[in-house]
């Protein structure tokens, strides 16, 4: 037992390292200025940079948007495959894991072969109306398509995970044989089961798009991930201040979850 613990404590203390390392070495270089000393001015300056702004307050609402959709999307879909179709689960994992396997740079090539197609007496139909209403630079609805399918392997592990915890089955018949019908089964007895799931749906789902950077660049938008690049290309120290702060965000986030999802469960064993 003493050695398993020595072992555990072992894997922990590389695994701290090799997060907070890095970390640590960003930090100093967005403080610590040659013949200044130590200085917060990087961290200032993010606030009033052009584009910062708009940039955050982009990957802020495709965020909420392709959370939204992928879920209205899997939780009716996963829920489904508990009670009625188990046979199409196998199906279903493999297509919800393809984009794991396709490399991002050929999604992204697949898309914008997609949108640049139509001959010239396409213009004029709701088709290509259709292909330009997407690529709004205010809200590409088309990054919020994409990023709803490169979410689907993490949205669906959460969702099934949750699912397995919990009998499924159980509570919608009893559900419904209280008069509920289906859709009510679903809001009123099975989702307030699954919020830990939910929640860790969402989360990854808000980090992988915060993140994203490949779709977006070569599709000519610029969330934050993008301003966060183009700034790098002339103000390096203010790139690495942002990345820094845009990761404490996020491990903020994940521990506030982390507490929110702890409290969920308690409150549902009282």
């Amino acid at each position: 037992m003493a050695r398993l613990n020595l072992w555990r404590w072992g894997v922990l203390t590389l695994a701290g390292l090799y997060f907070l390392v890095p970390l640590a070495a960003s930090v100093v270089f967005t403080v610590d200025v040659p013949g200044q000393g130590v200085t917060f001015d990087a961290y200032r300056r993010i606030v009033s940079t052009p584009g910062f702004g708009s940039g955050l307050l982009l990957s802020l609402e495709l965020a909420a948007a392709t959370i939204v959709v992928v879920l209205l999307l899997m939780v009716p879909a996963t829920v489904a495959l508990r009670l009625d179709a188990p046979r199409l689960r196998p199906v279903v994992e493999v297509v919800c894991s393809l984009p794991l396997v396709v490399p991002p740079i050929a999604f992204v090539a697949g898309i914008a072969t997609v949108l640049k197609w139509g001959p010239d007496y396409l213009s004029r139909t709701p088709l290509f109306q259709t292909f330009v209403a997407i690529q709004n630079q205010d809200f590409p609805v088309v990054l919020v398509l994409a990023y709803v399918v490169m979410a689907l392997p993490f949205v669906y592990r959460a969702l099934d995970a949750g699912l397995r915890a919990i009998d499924v089955r159980t509570l919608v018949e009893a559900a419904r044989s209280c008069g509920a019908s289906p859709a009510q089964a679903l809001v009123r007895a099975v989702l307030p089961n699954l919020r830990g799931a939910l929640l860790n749906a969402s989360f990854l789902t808000l980090a992988l798009v915060l993140g994203e950077f490949t779709v977006a660049q070569l599709l000519g938008f610029t969330p934050f991930a993008v301003w966060i690049y183009s700034v790098g290309g002339s103000q390096a120290q203010l790139s690495v201040a942002v990345s820094v702060l845009s990761l404490l965000v996020t491990w903020a986030l994940l521990l506030s979850l982390a507490v929110f999802g702890g409290r969920s469960r308690s409150a549902a064993k009282g």
